[in-house]
């Protein structure tokens, strides 16, 4: 191991009636914590005031353009957790204003404020304990082994501890929700044989409202397979203009979701979303499927249709 450091969620806000306040905080052992992180970049200057300063915070650049805060500024937050809770607010004063790489470190929440575990003790006027160790490892692939070691060392003590990586946690806080995996399978099914049969219901009117232009084909000498053909490819262009229109559509969901009260300060504490090239690959293959396989019936029957049938009706 190379450092370990003290971590407690604050749950802090300005105002606990307004939810829109809600912002990630926590109470950090300052030193190690920094050194863990280096996708949060302080000045030296900044830094260094921070740590002179036990009631200093430093915050994300995110949370100084939402509240307008900046260097120097004196804060109060109160905690939703009532064990954190005081007679009054803990009084902060800005220290520094934090720069995230999102480069190296996509998706770094940068609307988040740390300020010195030790001030916590001295708020509230008691030892509030710990209630995550951050610890940094040499060696990644080592995580498993490191993990257990340190869950057997405290096992049959009065306070046992659970040891994961920042991505096994991460995982862990979705599935509080339930089976997130199940049901979002369930939904993508759903949709997808929604999909088909809206899709079938439109060319089997497509290919009805045209059984004329069909028979004019067939007359002028084009084969029953390649109207058959023309169907099918019609149905397979919708689907991948569909799912096309799906994946932007879903980019500006993504790109939205940060910015939307409450849920964007929740959201901005996991890494950013995207879509990988080979997902949306997939995705524009599965539209043209639906799309090709909801034209099958309609393309069979333009098949098997007569020309004397399709022309009856002129």
């Amino acid at each position: 191991m190379k450092r370990v450091a003290a971590s407690n969620y604050f749950d802090g806000m300005r105002d606990l009636s307004k939810p829109t306040d809600v912002f990630t905080n926590f109470a950090i052992e300052a030193d190690n914590f920094l050194a863990m992180y280096p996708e949060f970049i302080l000045s030296d200057a900044e830094k260094q005031a921070f740590l002179r300063d036990q009631r200093g915070c430093i915050i994300g650049r995110a949370l100084a353009e939402k509240f307008n805060w900046k260097v120097g500024d004196a804060i109060q937050l109160e905690s939703n957790i009532s064990y954190y809770r005081t007679l009054k607010p803990l009084d902060f004063v800005i220290r520094g204003i934090c720069q995230t790489d999102q480069v190296r470190y996509p998706g770094t929440n940068d609307a988040v404020l740390f300020f010195h575990y030790k001030y916590l003790d001295e708020a509230t006027g008691r030892k509030v304990g710990v209630s995550a160790y951050r610890v940094e490892i040499s060696d990644s692939r080592q995580a498993g082994r490191i993990s257990q070691a340190i869950d057997s060392l405290f096992e049959n003590s009065d306070t046992q501890t659970h040891t994961e990586t920042e991505a096994q946690y991460r995982a862990n806080l979705g599935v509080l929700g339930g089976n997130l995996i199940l049901l979002l399978n369930g939904i993508a099914l759903t949709v997808m044989f929604t999909i088909l049969l809206v899709t079938a219901n439109t060319m089997s009117m497509a290919v009805r409202e045209r059984r004329t232009e069909i028979g004019v084909l067939k007359t002028l000498g084009f084969r029953s397979g390649l109207v058959m053909s023309l169907v099918l490819g019609e149905g397979g262009i919708l689907g991948a203009i569909g799912a096309v229109t799906g994946l932007l559509l879903g980019r500006f969901l993504v790109n939205l979701l940060p910015k939307i009260p409450v849920i964007g300060d929740l959201m901005r504490g996991f890494p950013q979303m995207s879509v990988p090239p080979a997902i949306a690959v997939a995705g524009v293959s599965i539209g043209v499927v639906l799309g090709a396989t909801a034209s099958l019936i309609p393309a069979l029957l333009a098949y098997r249709a007569r020309i004397t049938e399709l022309l009856r009706q002129v």
